[in-house]
C-alpha cells in the first residue's frame, strides 16, 4: 500500500534534519567564531597609527614609526628600522598617547 504525500514529506524532513542541525552546529561553532574574530583583527589592523607599540606574528616587539596603506617601519631600537606588511601585525601592547 502507498502512503500518503504527508508521509513522504515528513519522511524527507526526518531524513534531511540530521544534516540541517550538523550545518547548524558548524556554523555556532566554527564559522560565526572565526567570522568575528577576521572582523576584528581587520578593524585592530585599521586602527594602527604611529607610536603605538605592536607585536608582529613572528614575535618582533616594536614601536611604528612610519605608517602606508599596506605597511609600516617598526623601529626596534634607537636605530634599527624594520618594514613590515600590515598584515604583519599579531596584536597591540600599547596604543599612541594622543594629545588632544
Amino acid at each position: 500500500m502507498w502512503l500518503s504525500g504527508d508521509a513522504g514529506g515528513s519522511n524527507l524532513l526526518v531524513t534531511l534534519l540530521p544534516f540541517v542541525l550538523m550545518f547548524a552546529i558548524f556554523y555556532f561553532l566554527l564559522i560565526r567564531p572565526q567570522q568575528k574574530k577576521q572582523r576584528n583583527r581587520g578593524a585592530m589592523l585599521n586602527a594602527l597609527k604611529k607610536g603605538d607599540k605592536v607585536v608582529t606574528i613572528g614575535g618582533m616587539h616594536g614601536t611604528i614609526s612610519e605608517i602606508t596603506d599596506d605597511s609600516i617601519v617598526l623601529k626596534v631600537n634607537d636605530v634599527t628600522k624594520l618594514t613590515f606588511d600590515r598584515s604583519a601585525i599579531n596584536n597591540v601592547t600599547a596604543r599612541a598617547e594622543t594629545n588632544e
